[in-house]
């Protein structure tokens, strides 16, 4: 997802891709751990897609663009 997108979306839509984010990054983790996970790409997209939401959240905060 782009940070253009997730601009766009309200606070309450962002947190709540947060916590369904977290969740899947929890569950990939267990999966990569117990080498039942297929694709090793979708951890490391997630990561960076929470990584994206937490940045546009901490921007709303601030008052940012």
């Amino acid at each position: 997802m782009q940070a253009k997108e997730l601009r766009d979306l309200g606070e309450e839509e962002l947190t709540q891709k947060r916590r369904e984010l977290k969740e899947e990054i929890f569950h990939l983790k267990l999966r990569k751990a117990t080498g039942r996970l297929e694709n090793a790409m979708k951890l490391r997209e997630d990561r960076r897609d929470l990584a994206r939401i937490e940045t546009v959240l901490k921007e709303k905060s601030k008052g940012g663009k």
